[in-house]
């Protein structure tokens, strides 16, 4: 008895794995296809090769790279593109199926919809609005690029720039960007902006204190507070000059 058990699973598995080749689509296919596919259903080796599973090298046969976002792949212009920037020509590999998945019984775009930037060329990664919007906020307005200063591409928030690790905004400091950071390089940045701090000033009172650097001024003073500075070793020199301080403050006043 057990031996015809054997026989019939073995000859129902024979028959399975011999319909799963002559009707892909019926017994292995998650789901169905997008729209622009349809005419493909019946054709899994179209876009997969045999027990390996989705090809780019298929997908590139019909979806040309540089026509991508721009014709169709009969070659008609795309009146409505997905996307606002064509970006598939800037791809340093073409990897489609490492964002993109057709059947709609799985996910349409792996990686819960992100893009994975790493497939860009070099140059493009400096690049971000040309496919991105700027926020609308206060801040981001006075802002154009430079956004890996502060953001990474694995994850748009939280943002990785603390300002306050630098320089402290107070009331006192309540100023736009480029009162600071000129040409939107905020790499660099000055404070002769303001007419508190004119270069002939802080030259002076610098230079009788026996101070010849001071351009980087963040390097001492972290915030607005006159009596809160720190040497170049990072100790706090504020309470022992607070006195003298105070003094040079009410004699520039």
């Amino acid at each position: 008895m057990s031996r015809i058990v054997k026989i019939i699973l073995a000859a129902n598995l024979i028959a399975l794995a011999i319909l799963a080749f002559i009707y892909p689509q019926l017994m292995v296919a998650p789901g169905k296809l997008i729209p622009g596919h349809k005419q493909l259903e019946a054709d899994c080796f179209a876009c997969h090769t045999p027990l390996l599973g989705a090809s780019s090298e298929l997908c590139i046969a019909c979806h040309k790279p540089a026509d991508i976002g721009r014709l169709t792949t009969v070659g008609l212009p795309i009146t409505k593109p997905l996307t606002t920037t064509p970006f598939h020509q800037k791809l340093a590999t073409q990897d489609c199926v490492a964002c993109h998945s057709d059947h709609a019984g799985v996910k349409r775009f792996r990686q819960q919809g992100r893009f994975n930037h790493a497939l860009l060329k070099k140059d493009t990664l400096q690049q971000c609005q040309a496919c991105h919007k700027a926020p609308a906020d206060s801040l981001h307005q006075q802002i154009s690029g430079n956004c890996s200063q502060c953001h990474k591409q694995e994850k748009w928030l939280p943002a990785s720039f603390d300002h306050s690790k630098y320089f402290v905004l107070d009331r006192d400091h309540n100023a736009r960007c480029v009162t600071c950071h000129l040409g939107n390089d905020y790499s660099r940045y000055t404070c002769y902006g303001c007419h508190e701090h004119s270069l002939a000033k802080i030259r002076r009172k610098h230079i009788e204190e026996g101070i010849r650097d001071f351009d980087n001024c963040v390097e001492c003073h972290r915030s607005a507070d006159e009596h809160d500075i720190r040497g170049r070793g990072g100790e706090r020199d504020g309470k022992k000059d607070g006195k003298r301080g105070r003094k040079e403050h009410d004699d520039d006043d």
